[in-house]
């Protein structure tokens, strides 16, 4: 990983000043009625607003976390901003002759609801790579995302070669909720929708991945929606789905001569890291030596070894 500082560990008064102070899709008074004309490669600055663009010249962030939109919502920030206007200007980032949204794509979608041509933007110099932290942040600020929003989010960066270790210290969470999160892609589809719209917790989620078996999986999920049933019950239900745990006779390690890393094994190392996303070390030789593998509590090492079962 680079030694760069994160787009994340920046946060957004990095680039909107007094950003983090305000509101979320908070609108304020709206401006002089002779709104200033686009300013191409203009940028904003405290002594000055920042430039208004046209909305038709900005696309979204390919990399939006955040999947839904409440139509509802939306059309009533629509509706504030018809009368008052926006206050918290999008950011965006210039790519061509055009612009891609980095932060602010509810307001973006309402400004155009709402049938104004022009939104305040603040462009900014944003590498491609960091787009999904910035747009990250933002919603992980604001509450924003579902649990299987943020488990795709967190697998984007995963994918992009960070550990979760490393994600949980750019999203200012602990090692074992970025797990957590990411384990809710191992659910079928219909699964995670139920998560996405309210029917199951996060702990229901966890009581669900407990059952190995899909299709029991699935009929457990559907009891837990249909009975409503608690966290609790939802547990005890799936240790006794999933029956009692075979566990095998430890073996004898062996003892493996040198202990520095052939070469030739470090992309090895790092797309088992992608993989399983936690710490590997391996030492020996392309023929013979050992591979560990780092995890941190009980949680951890099942989502481990269903990751290496699952892998035959």
């Amino acid at each position: 990983m680079s030694n760069r500082r994160s787009a994340l560990g920046r946060g957004l008064g990095a680039l909107i000043p007094g950003a983090g102070n305000e509101a979320p899709g908070s609108v304020a008074p709206r401006p002089a009625p002779a709104a200033p004309p686009p300013i191409a490669g203009a940028r904003s600055s405290d002594e000055a607003a920042p430039p208004q663009l046209a909305v038709a010249d900005i696309d979204p962030n390919p990399e939006q976390p955040r999947r839904h939109f409440d139509v509802e919502q939306l059309s009533e920030l629509a509706g504030s901003i018809a009368r008052h206007g926006v206050l918290q200007p999008v950011v965006v980032r210039r790519v061509g002759d055009r612009y891609e949204l980095i932060m602010g794509e509810r307001r973006w979608r309402a400004t155009q609801r709402a049938g104004l041509k022009t939104i305040p933007a603040v462009i900014a110099d944003v590498e491609p790579r960091d787009r999904l932290e910035l747009a990250i942040v933002e919603n992980v600020q604001r509450h924003d995302l579902n649990p299987i929003e943020l488990a795709h989010a967190y697998r984007a960066l995963a994918q992009n070669g960070a550990t979760q270790e490393e994600i949980g210290e750019r999203v200012s969470k602990k090692r074992s909720s970025v797990a957590n999160h990411m384990r809710l892609l191992e659910l079928s589809r219909d699964l995670q929708q139920d998560i996405e719209e309210g029917r199951l917790t996060m702990g229901h989620a966890k009581a669900l991945l407990q059952v190995g078996n899909l299709e029991r999986r699935r009929h457990l999920g559907d009891r837990v929606i249909a009975e409503k049933l608690s966290v609790r019950e939802a547990e005890q239900l799936g240790r006794e789905i999933a029956g009692p745990v075979k566990r095998s006779a430890p073996r004898k390690p062996r003892k493996v001569i040198g202990g520095a890393l052939d070469p030739s094994l470090g992309p090895v190392v790092e797309e088992l890291q992608r993989h399983l996303q936690t710490r590997v070390r391996i030492s020996g030789s392309g023929s013979r030596g050992k591979i560990e593998i780092e995890y941190f509590e009980k949680e951890d090492l099942d989502r481990l070894v269903t990751l290496l079962l699952n892998a035959r």
